[in-house]
């Protein structure tokens, strides 16, 4: 029993915390329609961005805010990379994320001194500070609170950004991703839609990375590899499997996406897997999700007026 509860425990605080990345993830790719692979950069970004600021003694809440706006600006130099200078999604996406292998390196080093590794694990966080004290942090014996504050952020993240794609702004960003044309006969710059979009996109796998990184009190420079697909593979699987759900807005569905994907690797690992091979088996993962869905669908095929 305790190794099923501790497997679920994992399941939950990993897959809910990686949840907000794949929501970046859902907003350039399924409704922009936009290959970026900038998230390896952005989300290590996020991580190192935060570790420094709270080891200076910055509020650990302070620390993700200006994580998402470190993020979004990395989003914004690869919409400005595409929209301006005419260069291809693909390459714009690499573009940002090598620049922001030496950007991380750089922050790394002067935060930590030369360490290769950000560590505060005896620093306030947003699990063990302020508001955060007031939830037990033992629940039927078992350490609980990351879980649910997870859980809280994953819904407000989920409800801002479901009530930004209902306002007009947000109308915009989904018409830009399903049909340019019209948005430019509407007389708006589909360009701008674009460089916003990836500035959410990126700026949510920065808080991602932020609220991982004060989960763990340490952050290093290799945390981005595979978030691309670990952020593309929750998306395609909860859309999919939730497809025939109406009442269920796609936001929702990747999180659940996220969850059910963090479930089969921590299942995998709990069943003696060992972990050299782990990121084999996110792209075997990854595999079987397109193969399932058909073909990878834009989320507005899913839809987004239901509830």
């Amino acid at each position: 029993m305790n190794i099923i509860i501790n497997v679920f425990k994992v399941i939950m605080e990993e897959g809910l915390m990686y949840s907000v990345l794949a929501l970046g993830v859902y907003i350039t790719y399924s409704i922009l329609d936009f290959p970026d692979l900038s998230v390896d950069g952005t989300m290590p970004f996020g991580a190192v961005l935060s570790a420094v600021l709270i080891m200076k003694g910055c509020n650990p809440t302070v620390a993700l805010l200006v994580s998402f706006l470190g993020g979004a600006l990395a989003g914004c130099v690869t919409g400005l990379l595409h929209v301006k200078l005419k260069i291809r999604p693909l390459l714009c996406g690499i573009l940002v994320m090598t620049a922001l292998i030496s950007v991380n390196l750089v922050l790394m080093m002067a935060g930590t001194g030369g360490l290769s590794v950000a560590s505060f694990f005896r620093a306030d966080t947003i699990f063990n500070s302020s508001v955060a004290t007031l939830i037990p942090e033992m629940i039927a014996g078992y350490k609980f609170r990351v879980v649910i504050i997870g859980l809280i952020l994953a819904i407000v993240v989920k409800l801002l950004l479901d009530g930004y794609l209902k306002t007009k702004s947000g109308l915009l960003l989904r018409a830009t991703g399903s049909n340019e044309q019209y948005v430019k006969m509407l007389a708006r710059d589909p360009g701008n839609s674009k460089i916003l979009g990836l500035a959410i996109g990126n700026g949510l796998a920065a808080l991602s990375g932020s609220i991982i990184a004060q989960s763990k009190g340490s952050a290093d420079l290799q945390m981005g590899t595979g978030m691309v697909v670990l952020g593309l593979a929750s998306v395609i699987i909860g859309l999919s499997v939730f497809n025939k759900v109406k009442f269920m807005k796609p936001t929702t569905k990747v999180i659940l996406g996220s969850l059910i994907y963090k479930a089969c690797l921590s299942i995998a690992l709990t069943l003696g897997l060992p972990t050299e091979y782990l990121k084999l088996l996110m792209a075997v993962l990854f595999t079987v999700a397109l193969v399932a869905s058909g073909t990878f669908k834009r989320g507005r095929s899913h839809g987004y007026a239901k509830a």
